[in-house]
């Protein structure tokens, strides 16, 4: 198989999308720099009066006058530093924001595929890090590097009107680096590329190690996460020190061939004096001009290893934002005013991996307002069916309907604007109990919240607590046992009231006590939506309207309770071992 072709960014991509929505600052920072740079000039112009003619005729008016020149020009290039740090840095950082905004909302809309193949740790660097770049595209970099090509400009043209002998000999070694440091950049971007992905696999298994404390403390494993994140961060270096190696050498070439070059001119310049050819005021004011010309050379060394960076960030956001969004398939056109629920299987089959069916041929009936209970062995495929109804997956092959509708053809916001999920991970956000219970309806009343509450059993717990519903629950839910987190989860899906349900072992974490609260309040969750139901515990489905065992990606039996115990099979096998238990 050919290696995937990785996309890189192009400059006429980055003009059209980055640099010419925002011309006016771009070009209000251009004439600044342009200004603050024929500010520069003036020093070495009246260096070379200074010396050449106010001194020798000892005229003080004139020397006033000079110096007065000097400090405005001084003062104008303060005004305009300062005033190009306001309008591009600024800028710079809010192009910033908005990008990582706009990746993030990219991110969030992939599909669960791609979630379950990367890493969070992974996605936030990309979210965070990559776009970062930008700020050399936006700010004084960009702006400074063209300001530094016409000051250049500018200065080469009074270096030939002073000398263009001498102003031949420096061009020379100028070019030669010119083109060292194109050569050098077009190495360095691979190297920056490369340092985007090591970086974000260290911080995602960073966020891996941080959020797993409680794991790795439990198997006395500290030594080995610290040698897996100092393997992480060595290659970081060795990155680090690639590019450093490059761009030190390009620093490096620049400074030998001009350092060259100033010596050539020392002699030339003092060879010059010598003849009569050239007054020491001239010279000065060409060693001065000469400065002037070759600084932003050497300063476009370390803009172009920063434009590099950000070129390479930009490549692996365009990487991203590339990546079709769950929305985007074409036959998601059918809008549903109203869902019924009812929910048919018709021989689909699902697969992870290619040629690894988990799903194998499915076909069932889930009514509206029907409880379908999956049952069967760990990895059986219980949970990938319920993904599959809940549109976290699409069959490889058959058809889910919905209505009537092939559930592919329909938009997911219609179809998820009733659709609760309760997972066997009861995922909580860090905040308050009532924020996690609202989160699916943040405007609902205060009436609405209570009965969820009380339906939840939720209160059983929060009123022994000093601040209730507004009690702090920490990262993932850490501060509540269990079965807190799972009531908690449960009464969110209350308040979201769903036409489709999905409990995913709704009651694995809850104790005999809990358990005998929350089947109530389930029951009364699950009348008159249409509900699927995974559970290990076979006592938490005895009223399902249907039952199906699942055994490798199959439906082995279906019926209710009493007609599966009656046919001796495998769901009495099932049910037969647990009451041993």
């Amino acid at each position: 198989m050919a290696p995937k072709q990785e996309r890189k960014v192009t400059i006429r991509q980055v003009f059209s999308t980055i640099i010419w929505p925002r011309r006016k600052q771009l070009f209000i920072g251009l004439i600044l720099i342009i200004i603050s740079r024929i500010a520069s000039l003036v020093l070495p112009g009246a260096t070379k009066f200074l010396i050449d003619e106010v001194i020798p005729s000892n005229d003080l008016e004139q020397l006033k006058w000079l110096i007065l020149a000097v400090v405005l020009a001084i003062f104008v290039q303060a005004v305009t530093s300062y005033s190009l740090t306001q309008i591009l840095s600024v800028e710079a950082q809010h192009l910033i924001s908005k990008l990582r905004s706009k990746v993030q909302q990219h991110i969030i809309k992939l599909p669960i595929r791609f979630f379950d193949n990367s890493k969070t740790g992974e996605l936030v660097s990309r979210i965070m890090t990559d776009v970062e770049g930008v700020r050399n595209l936006v700010g004084t970099g960009f702006a400074q590097m063209i300001g530094g090509g016409l000051a250049a400009i500018i200065s080469l043209v009074l270096l030939i009107s002073i000398s263009p002998s001498m102003t031949a000999f420096v061009l020379l070694p100028v070019l030669i680096f010119g083109l060292v440091s194109l050569k050098a950049f077009s190495k360095i971007r691979p190297i920056f590329r490369e340092r985007g992905k090591i970086n974000a696999q260290v911080t995602g298994r960073l966020t891996e190690t941080l959020g797993g404390i409680r794991v790795i403390k439990g198997f006395n494993a500290e030594n080995q996460e610290i040698k897996t994140f100092e393997k992480g961060v060595e290659e970081l270096f060795l990155n680090v020190k690639a590019s450093l190696t490059a761009t030190s050498f390009v620093t490096s070439a620049g400074a030998l061939l001009l350092g060259l070059a100033s010596a050539g001119i020392m002699g030339l310049g003092g060879y010059q004096i010598m003849q009569g050819e050239m007054t020491f005021g001239d010279f000065l004011a060409f060693t001065l001009y000469l400065g002037f010309m070759i600084a932003p050379i050497v300063q476009m060394s370390n803009i172009g290893s920063q434009l590099t960076e950000a070129f390479a960030g930009l490549d692996r956001t365009e990487e991203i934002m590339n990546m079709p969004l769950e929305s985007d398939d074409k036959k998601r056109t059918v809008q549903l005013e109203v869902i019924k629920g009812d929910i048919r299987f018709e021989n689909v089959s699902f697969a992870y991996e290619s040629g690894k069916e988990v799903v194998k041929g499915i076909s069932f009936d889930a009514p509206a307002g029907t409880v379908t209970a999956l049952v069967g062995t760990s990895g059986s495929g219980k949970t990938t069916i319920a993904g599959l109804a809940a549109t976290f997956l699409n069959p490889d092959l058959g058809v889910v309907y919905l209505d009537g509708h092939d559930l592919q053809t329909i938009t997911l916001d219609a179809f998820r604007a009733q659709l609760g999920v309760v997972l066997q991970d009861d995922f909580l956000f860090e905040g308050t109990i009532r924020e996690n219970i609202l989160f699916p309806r943040p405007d609902s009343s205060q009436a609405q919240l209570e009965m969820a509450v009380k339906a939840a059993h939720v209160h059983e717990f929060t009123d022994r607590f000093e601040q209730g519903l507004d009690t702090l629950i920490g990262e993932r839910g850490v501060k509540l046992s269990g079965g807190q987190r799972q009531r908690i989860a449960i009464a969110r899906a209350i308040l979201a009231d769903p036409r489709i349900l999905i409990l995913d072992e709704a009651t694995s974490n809850l104790d005999t006590e809990s358990e005998s609260l929350i089947q109530a309040s389930l029951k009364e969750l699950m009348h008159g939506r249409t509900t699927f139901v995974i559970a290990h515990r076979l006592s938490t489905i005895r009223q399902a309207d249907q039952i199906l065992v699942i055994e490798q990606g199959q439906v082995v039996e279906q019926g209710r309770h009493e007609e599966l115990l009656a046919k001796k099979g495998r769901y009495f096998e099932l049910y037969t071992y647990q009451a041993r238990i």
